[in-house]
Formats: structure tokens, sequence, C-alpha cells
């Protein structure tokens, strides 16, 4: 039995956390994104939706209280679809996704609302309250590092250098402003309507709206010589700056994950097949380099090699940890994120795999292409790769 993506679609990405979604909620955000999907799908009863999955990797404040329930409860109209929340850091929208699909081909679902959502701007990095194992961080610190030293420590292991990084980056920021300059990524985007509330000089309340339907990252003016300029961020002496890094992002995407029993029951057309999907876990420390181990794995998995993917979506968690892998598996760069990366449309962690799937999925299709992946690495040292088919 396999599991099939009718259709799919994600919001623009906002800068956080002073982007145009700052001030807007996970929830209501991840609501926009479902409500349009099923929007586009006519006459669809939600009531046939059997489960609400999402990806979200800081599950507390705006973005607890299950909020994939909130979000079933708050976007379909129905109070008969459940709905659950899954925290795989970087890999939670791609998680949901491969979960969905594990459900459809075991029987135990036939339709399935899968995705993530994100908001950086409300919430810190790591979340509000960290409260690490005081024996573990004795023992191995390198268990809580932050990603940005995991990612020196990759650039050090994999001689991965800041020129090679900085040129990455601006190649990144090249591919994603003409992607949007080209209305590549129009189709795939869920408009937001945006009202805010605010004081004006006399401090009386007054009202703005608007409605954010581009990638607010991408910057058609940077340069190798402004990404050079940059100091590190996180080792005084090391190669990690915030331009060769990917950026903190506010965003939701979703997909419709059914079984081939559904498509035929409602005369639907799916546009990719869930082929497989694998995790592997690597060294805290040089965590960025989980494509590494997870890559193969999922072609073993799905009887393919890395020459019959066609396209490629790997998460820009860093340059130095992207060069890394794509050097180490020897993967053809011309076919890694021909939209651009993170580093230049954002991170919206929890989000990421299925933005990045949806990516993938109206690329395959422009490019008439047929098997593309989808991979990133995953804090505390995992990595994450999936498959599919544009059917």
């Amino acid at each position: 039995m396999s599991a099939y993506i009718i259709t799919g679609f994600r919001s623009a990405v906002g800068k956080a956390p002073k982007g145009k979604l700052k001030n807007v909620r996970p929830d209501d955000l991840a609501v926009h994104v479902v409500k349009h999907l099923i929007q586009s799908l006519g006459s669809f009863d939600t009531n046939l939706i059997e489960d609400v999955i999402v990806g979200n990797a800081t599950p507390e404040a705006e973005q607890g209280l299950n909020i994939g329930r909130m979000i079933s409860l708050m976007g379909l109209n129905t109070v008969k679809v459940p709905g659950v929340t899954v925290n795989r850091y970087c890999a939670s929208g791609l998680e949901t996704i491969a979960i969905a699909a594990a459900k459809i081909k075991a029987g135990m679902a036939d339709c399935i609302l899968a995705g993530g959502v994100e908001s950086m701007s409300p919430i810190p990095f790591g979340g509000w309250r960290i409260v690490p194992n005081y024996e573990v961080a004795k023992s191995n610190p390198e268990y809580y590092w932050g990603m940005g030293l995991t990612a020196e420590a990759v650039a050090k292991e994999y001689n991965v250098s800041r020129e090679d990084q900085d040129a990455f980056s601006f190649n990144s920021h090249q591919k994603a402003f003409k992607a949007i300059t080209d209305g590549k990524f129009k189709s795939q985007i869920a408009p937001i309507y945006v009202e805010e509330l605010f004081l004006d000089a006399n401090h009386k309340q007054q009202k703005s709206s608007f409605t954010f339907d581009t990638d607010e990252g991408p910057r058609a003016d940077t340069s190798i010589e402004k990404l050079a300029s940059l100091k590190p961020v996180f080792d005084a002496k090391g190669c990690i700056t915030a331009g060769n890094s990917s950026q903190t992002s506010d965003g939701a995407a979703f997909v419709l994950v059914v079984s081939e029993k559904f498509l035929k029951e409602h005369n639907l057309t799916p546009r990719l097949r869930f082929v497989n999907y694998a995790v592997a876990g690597v060294e805290p420390r040089i965590m960025g380099i989980g494509p590494v181990e997870a890559i193969p794995m999922v072609l073993k998995k799905s009887g393919l090699a890395l020459n019959n993917i066609d396209l490629i979506e790997l998460n820009e968690a860093f340059a130095s940890q992207s060069l890394a892998v794509m050097r180490k598996l020897d993967i053809n760069q011309e076919l890694v994120n021909v939209n651009g990366g993170a580093i230049a449309l954002g991170h919206p962690l929890g989000c990421s795999g299925a933005k990045l799937t949806v990516q993938l999925m109206n690329e395959l299709e422009a490019r008439n292409k047929k098997y593309g992946m989808v991979t990133m690495c995953v804090g505390t040292g995992q990595g994450a790769a999936g498959i599919f088919e544009k059917v």
C-alpha cells in the first residue's frame, strides 16, 4: 500500500523577531495555511481527515497546549478530527509526513493532514526555560551545545573554509532572489492576511493591515564582500557568522497525505508518492553532519542510488554543514536547493521539513523530474532524509 500527497501549501517565511509575521500567533499562522489548503480542494469534507499531525520544535507558550489539536479545532470547522504535536527539532515537519505515510501504509488511516509550524519571533531559541541534566552536562557538555558551536566543529573537522561558506551563502541568496523574481513560489504560498494594532504619535490606537505572500529573507544587495565583513558569532576565532547561518524565521506548511483507496473513492489526483524515510544518530558535537548517515539509509530502504535522485532540498542550517554533507557524499551541487535554501529563505524549525516538501513537489513538477529528496541535520546529533516520487 502506498501513501500519496495530493496537495500542499506553505506560508511565505517571515524574518524573526522583527519581520512581518512577528505579531501573528503560530496557531493563527498555521490555520491560514490549512484553510487555504482545504479551499483548494473545492467541496472537501474535513471530517474525512482522520488526524492532524503538526511538527513544532519548541512546543511551549503560544506553541504549547498541543498546538496540533488546536490547529485542527481552529482550522477544520469540526471537533471530530484529532490532532497531535511532534518534535524532532528541525526534522519535525518532515517527520509528521513520514508518520502520516506510515499510518496509511499500515492501514491505520486513509487521510491525514501533516505539516509543521514555528514562530521564532515570540519564543527564544530553545524555549523560555532550558534545564539541562547536571550530571550529563558535566560528563558530556557537547550534548547541550548550541547549534552554532556544532557548526564551528563541523567546519574545523571537515575543513570547510570561511571563504567557501560565504560563497555558498551568497549563491543561496542569489538563487532565492531569482526564484522570487521569477514567481517560482507564488502558486505554493498561502497568503497571510495580517492585522496589527498600534499606538500612533498621539498615543491613539490605530489599525493597519496587509497581505504577506513573499519570503522576506532573501537579499538582492548582499555580496561576497559584505558577507566577508561579518564577524563570527559563536567563537571569536571561528568562521560561523550571521551571514552563513540560516535565518531565524516564522512559517507554516502543510500537505494532505492519503491512501490509494482514498484517491479512487474521491476521484483525486496525486502529486507525490511517499517513497521512504530514514533518521540516524551522529555525535551531537557535529550534529550538522547528520544527513551523511541518513541519506544512504533512506536510499538503501528505497532501493535507489544517489544518481537516481533528480532534486534535493537540503536544509541549510549552516553553510559549513551543508558543504560538508555534499562533499562527504559527493552530491552534485547543481541538484541541491535550486531555488535557494534556508540561509536566504529562512529556517522556521518545526515547519521546515514540510515547507521543503512543498517546494520540492512544485519543482519536480516544473522540471518534470521523477525523484526528489528532503534532508536535514537535527539538533542533539541526528539526521533525517525522505524520498518522494512525482506521480
